[in-house]
């Protein structure tokens, strides 16, 4: 041992280690959280005073990533320090309420208090913002806060008192922060500003708008972070002539644009359906940036020019996931579901993570196409990528499985949402209207009730739309009834135009035109069209006219209201009248909205027109629809030419009713299956009384349940039965 030891020690001799650097250089240069709390461990027992310089450090270490055992640490330590001086409580207390975890701010804000911690005015607005953070679960926090300020004097300070503003208005207490900002004695350009974006981020356009006059007749004059503030909500509430108003204020005065006040302006326009001034602005810009560029190609969707739309979005070439999902929700709300969808997974190729208003469009995209595969698949992706926690998703995936002809994957969703909102339980009720279960979406609606989720004037609209499509017209009336006298609910357009379309269709033509007589307001061209669409299927001519009239002077250029005249008078056989209508239409340049139908296989959607020959398989379609037509023919079908709704030879007339589009739909569907199997089509309008006979037929004769969604709801077709019952 000897031999080892003795060159070892010589060694040292010859070069001993470096001495071990003085405490106060130590506490100068540490940083690491663990060399930190060393040397603090070190002072304490040396007995030495901690210098501020290090008790800074130490905090700045701890919050870098804050956990409940360093937050502990720290507040022991700011207890603990001889000075617990103010300006490290309120250093604390804001790089706590910057962080991540703004619920530590509020935890050490108690514990100070709690310890005597002497709290000042400039600790109070980092609690408040911290707590403005924390949505949901703070309003106690912000009034303690509140009441707090004021015991200290502080409800004269116009800095405390704004940060309250502000904190109430984050929390969507608008009103209390109103009254705060009204007893304000010093009101500056933050206060308004914090003010009026509190009316903004709550949805209340029309009060910031009042206040922003307020704010001119007390002679403040705005700046440009308030005058983009007030020209959105200009836009978001359509309040045009506000907007002009504050833009030739900007020019008047002077006041540069900015990037920011440009964007906001063209949006404004673009919203109030001035596309071509928002265009002129859009086109001065230069460079174009991300906000200005979302908000003209939206415009432009809203509007259906969605290639315009798409032409801008193309043009962009830095696009975030507002682009991204600006351009989706467009195609999703301008009937090019297919296109959205597609555009999802493009989006999905480069990178781009969506969010939970991404997915909410891609849902309803699926949800418009009726695509079940597609379907199951952003279902999946859900799942997958954390937003199956999601209410507002789950909700819109009820009503996606609803409306791809899956109610019992619809109802599976709903019944694994725990905490239901009454957007759910409406959403299952629309689901089970839409397939023709009326008294299924009734008993929901009374579990929903007793279960005390009170509903709101959609959910009536669900349950009046399942009465309609169901005869239920003694469970309507009471409902409708019910609206005001129980649920203190006043009908609006959509609950009479449900109620006049339940009379209707149950041929009560008569108590439908009274009830429209009785309404409190004005009838629209919704409430004319539902007794009109009623008209058409029990052929009473003369009413159908007179609503017919009705209608066209509510909107001379509606489609329908020409087409269900048109259709009335061709079932008469009133084909002159027929002739006058259509010339009425060419005319005025009216256009017949074309019927047409898709189907899904494999994931891929195959869309039909009447007569139309341009699939790939089309001989094998027509080849296919033949030999269907002999098949039903043996068992009794007969193509109803009373579907043909113009003037042709019986021959021509049998012809066409055959080149329906469900049917070329159809036919593809058994090319593609087997028996026993479920073959799903949809169709943008109505599908009419000879395809309904003729799908019906097919499901017993061929073995295939057949679900088919129209306009208006589902038909499940099986073993020669459809579930409306023939009521539809």
């Amino acid at each position: 041992m000897e031999s080892v030891t003795q060159p070892l020690a010589a060694a040292l001799r010859q070069n001993p280690p470096p001495p071990t650097p003085p405490l106060h250089h130590r506490i100068l240069t540490a940083t690491a959280l663990p060399h930190l709390k060393q040397i603090h461990a070190k002072i304490l027992r040396s007995g030495l005073r901690l210098p501020a310089s290090f008790v800074s450090r130490l905090l700045d270490a701890s919050y870098s990533s804050p956990s409940s055992s360093s937050l502990d640490y720290v507040l022991s330590v700011l207890i603990h320090y001889h000075a617990s001086s103010s300006p490290l409580v309120n250093r604390s207390l804001c790089t706590l309420a910057r962080a991540a975890h703004p619920r530590w701010t509020l935890a050490a804000y108690g514990r100070l208090r709690r310890a005597g911690i002497g709290i000042d005015r400039f600790s109070l607005p980092a609690v408040l913002r911290a707590a403005a953070k924390c949505r949901g679960t703070t309003s106690a926090v912000v009034r303690e806060v509140h009441g707090l300020s004021a015991k200290m004097g502080f409800d004269a300070d116009a800095f405390v008192q704004t940060a309250v503003v502000g904190a109430y208005a984050a929390l969507g207490q608008t009103a209390d922060a109103r009254g705060v900002f009204d007893r304000m004695i010093h009101r500056d350009l933050v206060a308004w500003s914090v003010m009026l974006d509190g009316y903004c981020q709550s949805g209340c356009y029309n009060e910031a708008l009042l206040l922003f006059d307020e704010m001119r007749s007390s002679g403040v004059v705005p700046d440009t972070v308030i005058l983009a503030t007030i020209l959105s909500a200009c836009g978001r509430a359509k309040n045009l002539v506000l907007g002009e108003a504050v833009h030739s204020f900007i020019l008047e005065s002077n006041i540069s644009f900015d990037a920011y006040l440009h964007s906001t302006l063209i949006s404004m326009y673009a919203n109030c359906g001035l596309i071509d001034t928002a265009q002129s602005l859009y086109d001065e810009m230069l460079p174009k940036n991300q906000v200005a560029s979302t908000a003209m190609f939206f415009a432009y969707a809203k509007l259906g020019q969605i290639e315009t739309a798409r032409n801008i979005f193309d043009q962009m070439t830095d696009k975030d996931l507002v682009c991204w999902t600006a351009m989706i929700s467009g195609y999703a709300e301008s009937d090019q579901p297919n296109t959205a969808l597609k555009l999802f997974n493009e989006m999905q190729l480069l990178g781009v993570k969506p969010d939970e208003i991404t997915m909410l469009s891609v849902i309803s995209a699926c949800a418009n196409l009726g695509a079940l595969d597609q379907a199951k698949g952003v279902h999946i992706f859900v799942n997958r990528n954390g937003f199956d926690h999601v209410l507002s998703i789950r909700n819109a995936l009820i009503d996606m499985y609803s409306k791809c002809g899956r109610l019992a994957d619809a109802c599976r969703v709903f019944n694994e949402i725990t905490g239901k909102n009454v957007i759910t339980w409406t959403s299952m009720i629309t689901g089970f209207a839409l397939h023709g279960n009326g008294r299924s979406a009734i008993a929901l609606f009374d579990q929903m009730v007793a279960e005390g989720i009170m509903p709101n004037g959609v959910t009536f609209i669900s349950l009046l739309y399942a009465c309609s499509h169901t005869g239920l017209v003694e469970e309507g009336r009471r409902i409708f009834q019910s609206m005001v006298d129980v649920y203190n609910i006043e009908p609006k357009h959509e609950h009479y135009s449900c109620m006049v379309d339940l009379l209707g269709r149950a041929k009560l033509l008569q108590e439908a035109l009274e009830l429209i007589e009785s309404m409190p307001f004005a009838p629209n061209v919704v409430v004319w069209g539902s007794l009109l669409g009623a008209c058409k299927i029990h052929g009473d001519i003369e009413l159908g006219e007179l609503v017919a009239k009705k209608l066209l002077e509510l909107n001379p250029d509606h489609d329908g209201a020409y087409v269900l005249l048109s259709n009335i008078y061709a079932k008469a056989s009133r084909w002159d009248d027929v002739m006058q209508v259509r010339k009425l239409m060419k005319n005025k340049g009216v256009l017949k909205e074309a019927g047409f139908s898709w189907i899904e296989l494999n994931g891929h959607v195959h869309e039909f027109m009447m007569g139309d020959k341009s699939h790939p398989r089309s001989s094998d379609i027509y080849g296919t629809l033949d030999e269907v037509v002999k098949e039903l023919e043996l068992v009794g079908y007969s193509p109803d030419t009373k579907a043909v709704l113009v003037d042709l030879e019986e021959e021509e007339k049998r012809e066409a009713v055959l080149l329906h589009s469900e049917k070329l739909a159809l036919s593809l569907g058994l090319i593609n299956s087997t028996r026993g199997s479920c073959i799903r089509i949809a169709k943008n309008l109505r599908i009419c009384e000879d395809c309904h006979s003729f799908m019906k037929l097919a499901s017993k004769v061929f073995e295939r349940e057949i679900v088919l969604r129209d306009r208006t709801r589902f038909h499940h077709f099986k073993d020669g039965v459809c579930s409306c019952g023939d009521y539809w």
